[in-house]
């Protein structure tokens, strides 16, 4: 499987994530980003339901961010194609972060118009005690190092 088809995700800006000057409001950043790692994880085969809540089942291992930033480099408007490749990396065995890489375009020498990060961790729903990250998010890990070029431990 290309990473590329799980790893790079595209949107365009509309008008309802901008704010009344017409430029990205700030919010929709982190809104995207974790859109993105969802569709990263359903393109990678991994069903939604496996991963998150849903009013049909609740995943016995939780994965709360507990940590995120962005940088914000330039403005996005109404109508700016937008691509976000995505840099998951463990951190160890309960944890790992996801870099968002956000260019104007379809990627490449595109310019970069903001980075972001969300890190973490793996938790037993019942107790919200930390505990290891779950197989399918750690298969999805492995194949994203391995497509980055990163020699699985």
């Amino acid at each position: 499987m290309d990473p590329t088809s799980w790893l790079l995700l595209c949107r365009t800006v509309r008008f309802g994530d901008t704010d009344a000057a017409g430029v990205l409001h700030f919010h929709q950043l982190l809104r995207w980003c974790h859109e993105a790692y969802e569709e990263s994880l359903e393109r990678f085969g991994l069903e939604a339901t496996t991963i998150f809540p849903s009013p049909t089942a609740t995943p016995a291992i939780a994965l709360p961010i507990v940590h995120c930033q962005a940088t914000y480099r330039a403005p996005l408007v109404v109508g700016d194609p937008l691509a976000i490749r995505l840099e998951p990396r463990r951190l160890d065995p309960g944890g790992f972060e996801i870099r968002y890489h956000l260019q104007r375009g379809g990627g490449g020498t595109s310019p970069a118009v903001a980075e972001a990060l969300t890190r973490h961790l793996a938790i037993e729903t019942a107790s919200r005690r930390r505990c290891g990250l779950p197989e399918p998010i750690q298969r999805w890990l492995e194949a994203s190092a391995v497509g980055q070029g990163i020699q699985p431990l």
